[in-house]
Parts: structure tokens; C-alpha cells; sequence
């Protein structure tokens, strides 16, 4: 007879532990990271442990981590800012996560810097570039020259950050998580009106078919939960079709994605028959570059740019036509 003191009567099972990288993943997400951080992350982290031969990184410390981040740069070739987001991934897992400081690591080898300056177009190159986009790829263009902007941050955009009435817009959570003030080019003001009366017959429909509102920032989400339903809240470049959250899981309109602007560009580019390898990207470094020819001082330019230090600004007064002494060359006599 099997004594009762050897059965276990209590029929709740033990709960079973999120993995590490799940763990990770919570983690973030509680943090308010953004989603491309995050899959970044948790990507450097899983690269780790398998470096490691799936050994747990509680086992492991400043040793191994060294180890990854010069096979980084000497076996894989990776950039500088690479081999940086694979370090800042792995200080977030140690510190943030397992609780405990990961060591001093800082003997690996780094991966070589390369000093390149950026592509600049010229004000006639930049107007044929946009000419080549249509539509809302137009808008969007003109933009991320005229104001300065990201791709992602002209993605982002929502309707209560442009004002109109004082010629300005403001860019929430751009790079470093920092808030700056734009311009709003006088050039794109009607157009811009046009597309959001098109983008609220939009917002008006998803109303009437119950569509759940736009995404929020967490602590706003949970605060006030019904904004995402609000027209101030909504993307200024909204996506035609509607699409899976893949946080949440829920079917909601999210901005349209990055890559067709991307790809809109190329063949803007190419249609332009430019011999420079121009991206979104390029229209931020030319309006950079087009305001110091100008005479606009550098300091206002790291703002509108929203640079942390004013030597990133300083490159583009490199790539200038006419550098600061004003040099000429002795083949113009």
C-alpha cells in the first residue's frame, strides 16, 4: 500500500520559466524600447550563446564577451557601429536582466572605423530626385529634405505634430529617444492639408467598421487607452491596408512600411540618371549641407538636425563646395 504521504494531492503544476531570450524580450518591452531595438537585442544575445555553444550567460562573463566582439571584427568584418549594438546588447542582458555587472572587457579588438563623407546632392539634383517620386512618395520626399528628416521619423509622424499655423512639426522619439522641433516647409503646407483631408475620410471609415485605434507608446496606451481612436493620433502616412501588430497580435492600420519608400526612391534615382548612390538618407545630408551654404551657423543645424554633439554636424562642412577659408583652386586662376 503506497503511503499517502508519497502522493502529491496538489494538482497545480509548477509554473514553468520564461526562456531567457522570452525574458529578454519582457524586459525591453517594459522598458519601452522600440521594436527594431528589440529584435536586436534578443538577435545579439541568441548570436552569443551560440558563439558559446549555447552556454548559459549566467556561466559566462567579460572573458566570453570579449571573445564575441573580437570575432566580430576580425572574422566577420563587421563596422564599428555594429560591433557597438552587439556590445550595447550584451551590457542590457547583463545588467539589466541577470542583475550583475558583466566585467571589464574593453581589450577586444575593435572593429576599424571607416571615415567616409556623406552623399550630398545639389539643389537642381535633389528637386529631379523628388520630381521622379508621385503621390504621397512625393510628399513624403520633400519632407525628409525640406525638414531634415529620418525615413523613420517622417514614417512616425502623427497629426498633432505638424502646426501648421507656426510653420513647424516635431519629431517624438527620434534618434536617442529625443524630441526636437522641425521645420515645416511652406512648400509642402496645401499639399500636405490635401493629404490629410484624404487620410481622415481614411480614419472615418475605420471608425465605422470598428477598426482598433493606432498604436500608442506604452505608458500613453495604458493611461489612456481609447487615444489610439482619436484623429490627432493617427499616422500622417497611414498604410492602404491593415496589419497584424506583432506585439500585440492585433489587426490595426500601422504607417506604411520603410521599403516602399525606399524602393520608390531607387527608381527616382535611377529615372534621374544620377551618377551618385543617393537613399532617403541622402535628402537629410543634402538639407544639412544646403543650409551651411547658405550661412546658416552650426549650432542651429545640430538642433534642427537634433545631433547630441556638434562634431557629428561639423562633417558636412567638409563636403561643402566652398570649405570655411573659402579656398579656391589655382587651375580657376
Amino acid at each position: 500500500m503506497i503511503s499517502n504521504q508519497l502522493i502529491n494531492l496538489d494538482p497545480t503544476p509548477a509554473p514553468i520559466k520564461p526562456k531567457l531570450l522570452d525574458q529578454l524580450r519582457d524586459l525591453l518591452r517594459l522598458k519601452h524600447y522600440s521594436l527594431r531595438t528589440e529584435r536586436s537585442y534578443v538577435n545579439w544575445c541568441k548570436r552569443f550563446i551560440l558563439f558559446h555553444h549555447k552556454r548559459h550567460p549566467a556561466e559566462m562573463g567579460a572573458a566570453e564577451i570579449k571573445d564575441f566582439l573580437t570575432h566580430l571584427a576580425v572574422k566577420r568584418h563587421v563596422s564599428a557601429s555594429t560591433q557597438n549594438q552587439a556590445m550595447n546588447a550584451l551590457v542590457f542582458l547583463y545588467k539589466q536582466l541577470l542583475q550583475r555587472d558583466a566585467g571589464e572587457f574593453a581589450g577586444f579588438v575593435p572593429a576599424k572605423r571607416r571615415k567616409h563623407l556623406p552623399t550630398v546632392l545639389t539643389k537642381g539634383e535633389v528637386h529631379q530626385v523628388l520630381d521622379g517620386l508621385t503621390g504621397t512618395y512625393q510628399l513624403l520626399g520633400q519632407l525628409l529634405y525640406g525638414a531634415g528628416l529620418r525615413l523613420m521619423e517622417g514614417m512616425r509622424l502623427r497629426v498633432k505634430d505638424l502646426d501648421f499655423g507656426n510653420r513647424l512639426l516635431v519629431v517624438h522619439d527620434g534618434k536617442g529617444n529625443k524630441d526636437r522641433v522641425a521645420i515645416l516647409p511652406e512648400t509642402v503646407r496645401e499639399p500636405l492639408q490635401q493629404h490629410l483631408r484624404r487620410v481622415q475620410l481614411q480614419w472615418q471609415a475605420d471608425q465605422r467598421e470598428n477598426v482598433p485605434g493606432v498604436e500608442l507608446p506604452d505608458a500613453l496606451a495604458v493611461k489612456y487607452p481609447q487615444a489610439g481612436q482619436e484623429w490627432s493620433w493617427q499616422w500622417v502616412f497611414p498604410a492602404k491596408s491593415l496589419s497584424k501588430d506583432p506585439r500585440s497580435g492585433v489587426i490595426r492600420r500601422h504607417h506604411f512600411h520603410e521599403t516602399m519608400m525606399q524602393q520608390a526612391m531607387r527608381q527616382a534615382v535611377k529615372l534621374a540618371n544620377l551618377a551618385k548612390r543617393a537613399t532617403c538618407h541622402t535628402l537629410r545630408h543634402s538639407f544639412a549641407t544646403h543650409l551651411l551654404e547658405v550661412g546658416y551657423d552650426i549650432r542651429t543645424l545640430q538642433q534642427l538636425l537634433g545631433h547630441s554633439d556638434v562634431s557629428t554636424t561639423q562633417i558636412y562642412t567638409h563636403v561643402l563646395q566652398k570649405p570655411g577659408l573659402g579656398v579656391r583652386s589655382p587651375l580657376d586662376g
